[in-house]
């Protein structure tokens, strides 16, 4: 607690006053009133924060953390999360985004008018231990208890009646769903959005079999022919991708090593990421391969897909720890790329620990990953899942179980898919199902 300072004219009086009073017996600590006043007096929870958001108070807070829950003497974290406060009667929704903090309101939380509270994912952003992140230490069972913690930490400052419900969109979805496997007690349903499930990294046929029917064959076509043009063209094409590096202050030092390998890594995604962040109305603007411009085919791969990965946005930095999640614990797509035959000068660059330094690369092992598949697939309940009909990351789904769970995918949609989206019958199914897990008429 921090101190006031006392202004000096009363400094004396004070003084003589305590000293009085010395003999007194001690007065009752006062109970805590407002809601902030119980905030801050939760242990290991700091308020580091106000600011109003919609006429209700936004919390900024962080919580001691341990960096190993089974060896909790082994060292600490502070982890940081949010709270948006309406009413400790109403829902409270939590929020894992799966990377850095965000505050921004979710579907789920506009739906029931509830609290929303938000965890930043252990070791992105400044939720870190100091001098040092020990990288093994950052696993889907880490981060369960993690949010475990949060949750026990907060939820007596709501009435016993109101109910908690997780969501979260991609990675977030992921994370909700984990913490949900470990630790179910915690939350009255979860609500994922976009969840990659690769329950078997040596199975990418789910993956494959989407890009063969996404979209229109017209379509496909011409995109698989842009990404093979632009490693056909790599002589003219890599000094264009050499001055944008260098116009943006990229390096690739490291992580991928050469502008060349960096190159080919994100023309192997281009195509990817053109379905997860756009629709089948951008496929007019696909260029003809044959015909195109070297500055028009290259402006128009920055414009659709063309992204860059480099040592900034890796590593440590950004969204980097994705990959070194992947590559230990969660899985990735290692398509064939079949189309790219004979232009490829890296074979085996397509996996995670290509965009990692040394020091971050690691082994997979799936065993959890296999385990929460299974148990949502047979187990869990009240589930429900939302998928994008042409979001790649969709290709590979948790199937929910028979316990009160449910899958729906939103038609023509991306890596953006929302209930609200969905046809008016599945949309208004969905939402009573949501609003009676959480008590809301």
């Amino acid at each position: 607690m921090r101190l006031r300072a006392i202004p000096t004219l009363l400094l004396s009086a004070a003084l003589t006053a305590g000293a009085l009073a010395a003999t007194a017996a001690p007065a009752a600590a006062a109970a805590p009133t407002s809601f902030e006043d119980q905030l801050r007096a939760l242990p290991g929870v700091s308020v580091t924060g106000v600011a109003d958001k919609e006429g209700f108070p936004l919390y900024s807070l962080s919580i001691t953390q341990p960096v190993d829950h089974t060896r909790p003497s082994a060292g600490t974290f502070e982890q940081r999360f949010t709270l948006w406060h309406k009413s400790t009667a109403k829902p409270v929704v939590v929020y894992t985004g799966g990377y850095g903090l965000s505050s921004s309101t979710r579907e789920p939380t506009t739906l029931l008018d509830a609290n929303q509270l938000s965890v930043e994912h252990r070791f992105f952003g400044p939720s870190v231990p100091a001098g040092g992140t020990p990288w093994n230490k950052m696993t889907v069972q880490q981060e369960a208890a993690d949010e475990h913690g949060i949750v026990q930490a907060v939820r007596p400052l709501y009435e016993k009646a109101s109910k908690w419900l997780a969501t979260g969109g991609s990675k977030g979805g992921m994370t909700a769903t984990y913490h949900y496997r470990f630790h179910p007690k915690d939350y009255d349903g979860v609500v994922a959005y976009v969840a990659p499930n690769d329950a078997n990294n040596d199975d990418d046929s789910g993956y494959e079999d989407f890009f063969k029917r996404v979209g229109t064959q017209e379509c496909r076509d011409g995109l698989a022919a842009v990404q093979r043009e632009m490693l056909a063209r790599r002589d003219t094409l890599l000094p264009k991708f050499e001055q944008t590096a260098k116009d943006n202050g990229y390096t690739f030092t490291n992580t991928l090593g050469t502008t060349d390998r960096a190159y080919e890594f994100a023309v192997l995604d281009q195509v990817w990421n053109f379905w997860q962040s756009g629709t089948v109305d951008d496929c007019p603007t696909v260029p003809d391969a044959k015909t195109v411009s070297d500055d028009e085919l290259y402006k128009w791969s920055l414009d659709h897909g063309l992204s860059i990965y480099e040592d900034s946005t890796l590593g440590a930095n950004s969204t980097g720890p994705y990959y070194r999640q992947a590559a230990a614990q969660l899985g990735w797509a290692d398509l064939k790329f079949k189309n790219l035959k004979g232009v490829r000068h890296y074979p085996d660059i397509y996996q995670p620990n290509s965009v990692l330094p040394e020091d971050m690369r690691t082994t997979y092992d799936g065993t959890v990953i296999k385990g929460v598949d299974t148990w949502v697939r047979t187990k869990s309940q009240r589930m429900l899942f939302v998928y994008g009909q042409n979001d790649p990351w969709s290709a590979e789904q948790f199937t929910p179980s028979k316990n009160d769970s449910y899958k729906y995918i939103v038609p023509k949609s991306n890596h953006g898919a929302r209930i609200s989206a969905l046809p008016a019958n599945e949309r208004d199914a969905a939402t009573a199902t949501i609003k009676r897990w959480a008590g809301v008429r």
